[in-house]
């Protein structure tokens, strides 16, 4: 079977070098293409160096771009929808890792990125982009959207609650997620620079992170609230999220519905041991990686769950995901190119 042949427009920045670095060894595509405005004319390796040796590949400016299986699109939040129809003649499949295509409602979309948005009539042509929510509507998919990565760890967090209905949802929902600097990209910033960064836990989005849309569209949440912090990692996304469940829900509740929520799933683990320094869900050790790991905790008195999750906000927060789509979408199997457990230590 000859491989398909996939490309990237935006490959200089941090979600194109994981996809690089995910696709140049996937077993059923060759990388074709990898765009970038500013830097064309050089190699990819350049701004990668971990793939220094293993590609020869240079960036192309989008005018070069020729047809290709399947198109990631890596882009600035809003410059995808401006040109999407354009992108449609290039590739028959297109995932887009911004949070252009996320939000199936106009509205939604701009009640919480604060404008319109200029391609409505194309939002319900994209399948949002994590496989443990919309795993069946990928397999007949053309368009994948991209996950927020803030979004994704949140609802891995509360999946297994809301499946089994064991939420009091009248109870406000508290999500405390705390972020690595590369959620902010590759481009500089005063709250990247080092000095300011370094040994930092900054609250930058204590309310209306634009992330809780995602939630709301996915769980049908409306009663949840995501808290941002940043902390001094360069991977990694964490969440705790603070909830109450109904009343007479024990631990062997949660144990069942946590299992019956991700057991089946090749990339979320459950992590809730009684000893050890590893016994709850850390982001250190999925560096690289595309796991997912969840767990959580009961207060039995109050009825106050702490459900926790942990990712690589670069992999299951970005790239990895948009492999793992692309993987279901074009009938691979859903783990290739994605097998690597990640480092420790680290």
């Amino acid at each position: 079977m000859s491989r398909l042949k996939v490309s990237i427009v935006g490959g200089s920045g941090y979600t194109g070098g994981e996809l690089l670095r995910l696709l140049l060894f996937h077993p059923g595509v060759e990388v074709a293409q990898a765009t970038s405005e500013s830097k064309a004319g050089e190699y990819v390796y350049q701004h990668h160096p971990n793939l220094r040796k293993r590609t020869q590949l240079q960036l192309v400016s989008q005018q070069a771009l020729q047809p290709c299986d399947v198109l990631f699109l890596c882009l600035p939040h809003g410059e995808s929808q401006k040109k999407i129809e354009h992108y449609f003649t290039l590739a028959p499949r297109i995932v887009d890792l911004s949070a252009d295509f996320r939000l199936r409602d106009a509205a939604l979309y701009q009640r919480w990125y604060g404008h319109a948005h200029t391609a409505p009539q194309h939002l319900d042509k994209f399948v949002y982009g994590l496989p443990e929510l919309q795993r069946e509507a990928m397999k007949t998919a053309r368009y994948i959207s991209g996950v927020g990565c803030n979004a994704t760890v949140s609802n891995l967090a509360l999946l297994p609650l809301v499946r089994a209905g064991l939420l009091d949802t009248a109870q406000p929902i508290i999500v405390d997620i705390k972020t690595g600097s590369s959620e902010g990209g590759a481009a500089v910033n005063a709250g990247s620079h080092h000095p300011e960064k370094s040994h930092s836990v900054r609250a930058y989005a204590p309310t209306g992170h634009r992330h809780t849309a995602e939630v709301i569209q996915e769980l049908g949440l409306t009663n949840v609230h995501l808290s941002m912090t940043a902390v001094d990692l360069v991977r990694g996304a964490t969440a705790a999220a603070h909830a109450f469940v109904k009343a007479g829900t024990t631990e062997k509740d949660l144990w069942k519905a946590y299992r019956a929520a991700y057991n089946a799933e090749p990339f979320v683990r459950i992590v809730k041991d009684r000893t050890g320094l590893h016994r709850v869900p850390d982001p250190k050790i999925l560096a690289g990686s595309n796991y997912a790991d969840v767990g959580f905790d009961l207060d039995a008195e109050s009825g106050r769950v702490v459900s926790l999750a942990a990712i690589d906000n670069l992999m299951k927060g970005a790239s990895g995901s948009a492999v793992q789509a692309m993987n279901v979408m074009c009938g691979f199997e859903e783990t290739a190119g994605l097998e690597f457990p990640g480092l420790h230590p680290i």
